[in-house]
């Protein structure tokens, strides 16, 4: 699209997350949106990379027959093959869809940030494989071969259907609601449900202190995860504040639909993670835990909670909480500055 050549300057009332002014320059002041300017500050200032992290011990303990039992091995790298594709189909998502049809400059730059941490989370896959010597063609390849993993996967990218098409453009009711449900799907679900028997998974590990290099780097992917989350609620709230047309009883009722199918599809592969159990941990507790999270997602959107279960996992809450893993910063480089900045 040309640029429109005009003496007007910005006004803030006409900016919105979608069907706002002019976005053909990204201009950040006087801004409107400032929720994703403090994202966008908090992302760089927890700036990581997976190659900072030691795998030593990992790598020895992987070689190890007597540390890790086949059922663990068989969980990691499932949690592993799922992360691989999930964070792949969330950049594309971000750069063929969120990026082309988002109108606020600084939800846009957000938006680079969040597709580059994206990268990051797949180099710190590929550095876990190439560090324990796994075989890349099956961890990449599970989302094909795995039923759990294939059908949240496909569920997610059916959601993309119309809005990866060129010719798709926000502007009316019907395209609306498309356009906000694939941000739902993406921030409430993806990122905010599907990720999360994994990274309890991942945490039951480093709980024992086993493939702790690998738990640590997951840390990081899940702190980045949980800013991406709140930013799609910010952007949903948004919406409907500034579109309140959108948010009708259908609508909401569709939501919950979607929120209900996820949690299935989640503790459906959570049982395909470890059908005989590890770490005390088994898949009626995992639907217990995907339950749980799912109503404070639907909550934080303003619907309804729909399972009422409490928490069987409260030591996540800790593992979510960086400032209060005392000895996490020990593998740190010394010089990396912006380490001690990790905020949620």
């Amino acid at each position: 699209m040309p640029i429109k050549k005009t003496n007007t300057k910005v006004d803030i009332n006409q900016r919105r997350v979608i069907n706002g002014a002019d976005a053909d320059v990204i201009q950040l002041y006087p801004m409107r949106h400032a929720f994703a300017w403090e994202a966008y500050n908090a992302g760089n200032a927890n700036h990581w990379l997976p190659t900072e992290i030691s795998m030593q011990k990992d790598i020895e303990q992987w070689k190890s027959t007597a540390i890790l039992s086949d059922d663990e091995r068989r969980a990691f790298k499932t949690v592993l093959g799922f992360f691989t594709t999930a964070d792949s189909i969330a950049a594309n998502n971000i750069v063929l869809a969120f990026y082309r049809h988002i109108t606020s400059p600084e939800c846009r730059m957000y938006l680079l940030r969040q597709a580059y941490e994206e990268a990051i989370h797949t180099h710190s896959y590929q550095y876990i494989v190439e560090s324990l010597g796994l075989d890349g063609g099956e961890i990449f390849n599970m989302y094909r071969e795995v039923d759990a993993i294939y059908n949240k996967d496909a569920f997610i990218l059916s959601f993309n259907e119309g809005i990866f098409d060129p010719a798709f453009k926000t502007g009316n009711l019907k395209s609306d609601q498309k356009f906000l449900e694939n941000i739902i799907v993406f921030s409430l679900i993806m990122e905010g449900i599907f990720f999360y028997s994994s990274f309890a998974v991942m945490f039951g590990f480093q709980r024992q202190n086993k493939i702790v290099g690998s738990a640590e780097q997951v840390q990081y992917i899940m702190r980045d995860e949980s800013q991406h989350l709140n930013f799609g609620i910010n952007l949903i709230n948004t919406i409907k504040e500034e579109q309140p047309e959108l948010w009708m009883p259908e609508f909401q009722k569709s939501v919950i639909d979607l929120v209900k199918q996820a949690v299935v599809l989640e503790y459906t592969f959570a049982r395909e993670v470890f059908p005989k159990g590890i770490f005390g941990l088994n898949a009626d507790s995992f639907k217990q835990y995907i339950e749980h999270i799912a109503d404070r997602r639907l909550e934080r959107v303003g619907l309804p909670a729909q399972f009422n279960v409490s928490n069987p996992f409260p030591w996540m809450s800790e593992a979510i909480d960086l400032n209060k893993e005392k000895n996490f910063f020990e593998t740190r480089v010394t010089e990396y500055k912006t380490g001690g900045a990790l905020e949620w």
